[in-house]
């Protein structure tokens, strides 16, 4: 038989425990007023008492209905109703648990000072603005803090405004209104004017004080409260919550990540501004939960570990919402924090994109387009903008809107239509137009989108480019078709790390970008005509995924990220130290290798045999040109290069 529980609400702890308990237990809410009937609506599974009672009603009601706990889950300021609750449940024998409301009484993250002057020594020490409401008799006593960060409320009277003016606050930061102060006033009035810190009374009911110290949680500052910290007993909800959770089943928690859209609130969805609305508590990037406005504990935190630690503290949070910018697909957190809850109760709640609204701002779609993020990442817009006529790049950090637009100028697409869209949906949205040229000289915010128009766009992988489109110059250059031999036994796949070793005009790294554009290549080079060669030749092929190193190998391979994949060209008689490094980087690491003299012929089958490659091939690509002989054409033919291939070896380390 379940247990029989009585649980006096009237708060919202009272209403959240009814909502967890009514399915594992026979649960009776009692509350004082019809009105406290009316917001227990919609809770299944329990039964409503409606009534004040007093210590011997109690009592006797205890008794009757034969209930196994006592749930006092009523107003902190209602000391007679608890002081009945718990007589009564001793009188009835039935245990009692009392529910203290934390972050009414001792203001959660709270500073508690002795004096006006004590709170004045502290905020000293601290930077950022402050809002003052113990009233105008005591801002003498603040004297010696930078005013320009004090606001105060004080009575709209003038002996006031003398005591705001002696004590050298500014006129602007003067807040003459008359209480009494609901949590909306108060919470208004610390973002209005970015409050850090709260200076209050631990004045009670009467002075507002649970009112202000809600605020301040919303609006994230830390009240610095005059008087001493009440002390009230009982547990917090969540100390309840997991209490009463190693006796009961109660309900998984369940977790909602909700795009909220880019910004404007009047662009949030239906679903999204009811399950906010529903929820027990917001989580998310202080720049995207404090614009919600929304009368709910707030905790700023975005990384998954950070938002997992948040619910595991508060075990009373069992609907959270988890608020992300624009939509949960388009280069949200929604990702990770889908891997991070796997298996739990998880709903996604899309959202508006910016980009389907800059889209719409430009009369243009973004079914053909392509999407490439740059804020916190390295992302590959040259590429994207070579590939494709319409390109939304996210910029965001150092990538700034100025910044790419120079990087596409230096890859020669200055003469590109395209667009800035910086503070989308909000009042002071600008969008900027012109071309790539004009527009890079701007300043721009940086968490801004570009459109980017390349009516020539196309691309496709290429093997074996001709020699002469390749930018030369007195260096060595490895010919197009043993390029093309070279590059099929590579084998890149989609996203390689690949050291081009002797990289010499940098024809095998641009080849291997061009056709792995989701990978990086390391272009290793110690000739300084080589390595501006190799630079001309990215800038030219537009292969921004080409790293080019200066330093001989295998020293300048050292410190380079674990390659999957290598191509030595030219390796500076050092061919042994340079198989030996790479194996001890990754031992599965694939290699090609060319040779063209007998002696590096041999050293390298003698190698491929030292180290044990469980993969190995070669071929040589013998190669004659046509040239013209008078009125005839003749084949010339050029040095035969062998090509190694070896994969799956080991070090001798």
């Amino acid at each position: 038989m379940a247990d029989r529980i009585c649980i006096f609400a009237g708060t919202t702890e009272g209403r959240k425990l009814a909502a967890l308990l009514g399915a594992a237990a026979e649960v009776t809410v009692c509350v004082a007023t019809e009105y406290g009937e009316v917001v227990l609506n919609g809770i299944p599974d329990i039964t409503v008492h409606t009534g004040r009672m007093d210590e011997a009603e109690m009592t006797a009601f205890f008794r009757e209905q034969h209930f196994d706990r006592i749930l006092d889950a009523t107003h902190p300021y209602a000391t007679a109703v608890t002081a009945n609750i718990r007589a009564a449940a001793a009188a009835a024998g039935v245990p009692l648990m009392r529910i203290r409301r934390e972050t009414a009484l001792d203001g959660g993250n709270a500073v508690y000072v002795s004096s006006a002057e004590e709170a004045r020594d502290y905020l000293k020490t601290r930077e950022g603005s402050i809002l003052i409401t113990t009233g105008a008799k005591e801002l003498s006593s603040y004297t010696g803090l930078d005013m320009q960060r004090v606001w105060a409320r004080v009575l709209p009277l003038p002996s006031s405004l003398e005591a705001c003016e002696k004590a050298g606050i500014p006129v602007a930061h003067i807040i003459a209104a008359q209480g009494p102060f609901t949590e909306e006033v108060d919470l208004a009035e610390l973002r209005m004017i970015g409050a850090s810190y709260l200076v209050t009374k631990a004045s009670g009911k009467a002075g507002g004080f649970e009112e202000k110290i809600r605020a301040a949680a919303l609006s994230g500052a830390v009240p610095v409260v005059i008087g001493e910290k009440t002390e009230e007993e009982g547990l917090t909800l969540d100390e309840a919550v997991r209490e009463l959770a190693e006796r009961y089943p109660l309900a998984g928690r369940k977790i909602l990540l909700i795009g909220i859209g880019p910004g404007d609130p009047g662009l949030r969805t239906n679903e999204a501004i009811k399950a906010l609305e529903d929820c027990d508590a917001v989580i998310g990037a202080r720049s995207v939960a404090e614009t919600l406005e929304i009368n709910k504990p707030c905790y700023f935190e975005y990384l998954p570990e950070k938002v997992r630690a948040v619910l595991d503290a508060h075990p009373s949070i069992r609907k959270a919402a988890v608020v992300l910018r624009g939509d949960t697909g388009f280069y949200s957190g929604a990702k990770k924090l889908l891997e991070a809850f796997e298996g739990e109760q998880v709903r996604v709640l899309p959202g508006i994109s910016c980009a389907a609204l800059f889209a719409a701002r430009l009369n243009t779609g973004w079914e053909d387009a392509a999407f490439v993020s740059v804020h916190g990442r390295e992302g590959k817009v040259v590429h994207a903008v070579s590939g494709h006529r319409k390109t939304f790049i996210l910029t965001g950090g150092e990538n700034t809107p100025d910044t790419v637009l120079k990087r596409l100028l230096e890859y020669g697409f200055g003469d590109l239509k395209c667009a800035v869209g910086e503070r989308l949906s909000y009042p002071e949205e600008m969008i900027t137009e012109g071309t790539v040229e004009v527009l890079s000289e701007g300043r721009y915010d940086a968490l801004s989108l570009l459109y980017i128009e390349n009516p020539e766009a196309g691309r496709s992988a290429r093997f074996g480019i001709p020699d002469e489109e390749f930018i030369r110059g007195s260096v060595p250059m490895t010919r197009s078709e043993v390029r093309a031999v070279s590059l099929s036994r590579l084998a890149l796949g989609t996203a390689p790390v690949v050291y081009d070793v002797g990289a010499g005009t940098g024809s095998v790294s641009v080849e291997c970008a061009l056709n792995a554009p989701d990978g990086q290549v390391y272009a290793i080079e110690r000739e300084a005509e080589a390595l501006e060669l190799i630079r001309a030749n990215q800038k030219k092929f537009r292969a921004e995924n080409i790293t080019v190193v200066e330093g001989a190998a295998p020293e300048a391979l050292d410190m380079l990220p674990v390659p999957t994949h290598a191509f030595i060209g030219g390796s500076g008689g050092r061919l042994k130290e340079i198989l030996e490094l790479l194996l001890r980087k990754n031992p599965d690491v694939r290699i090609v290798l060319n040779t063209v003299t007998l002696e590096s012929q041999t050293e390298a089958y003698e190698l491929i045999k030292a180290y044990g490659f469980t993969y190995f091939d070669a071929v040589t690509v013998n190669i004659a040109r046509s040239k013209k002989l008078g009125r005839y054409h003749m084949m010339s033919a050029e040095n035969p290069v062998t090509v190694f291939v070896m994969q799956g070896g080991r070090s001798d380390d």
